[in-house]
């Protein structure tokens, strides 16, 4: 009697593609990473928030991309891009307050690329999926330890 097999979780449907998602809080200000979720396979970005079970207080204001469509019915303070259609296209308004919202995540972004120097997010995780969360977090954990030095070590720098 054959074994099920248990790729049905991460398969993605096209060859050779086992899939892991990977979400970040992170706080503009100071960042730091927050809070860190994984998900299996080709999970919505919202769904994988819900399911993550994350408390954001009422009073935070969310900057998300267009993934979070959707999020101002458990949110009521998040900001998203404007997107535009086929028949209704993006107003000056509606352009500029998108290229505000990037200025604000770029911040993100730059904090994105310390996990990418680890290779672990840049190439194709081929370890063990269970562990991919706990490995993430440490990760997490040493980028978040080793950009509070730099910023103490560039500040007392500064002051001399």
């Amino acid at each position: 009697m054959n074994a099920p097999k248990k790729q049905r979780d991460r398969y993605s449907g096209r060859k050779k593609r086992h899939t892991l998602k990977l979400q970040l809080l992170i706080h503009p200000v100071t960042c730091q990473i927050l809070c860190v979720a994984t998900g299996r396979g080709a999970t919505h970005d919202l769904r994988l928030l819900r399911e993550s079970k994350t408390h954001i207080h009422p009073d935070t204001e969310l900057i998300a991309d267009t993934g979070y469509q959707g999020i101002h019915n458990q949110h009521a303070l998040t900001r998203i891009p404007k997107k535009a259609s086929k028949h209704h296209p993006l107003t000056d308004t509606h352009r500029d307050d998108n290229r505000r919202l990037a200025r604000l995540r770029l911040p993100v972004e730059h904090v994105i690329r310390p996990l990418q120097v680890f290779r672990i997010l840049k190439e194709t995780y081929r370890h063990r999926r269970r562990r991919f969360h706990l490995r993430i977090n440490l990760i997490a954990a040493l980028c978040n330890r080793i950009s509070s030095v730099l910023d103490s070590f560039f500040s007392a720098e500064r002051c001399m």
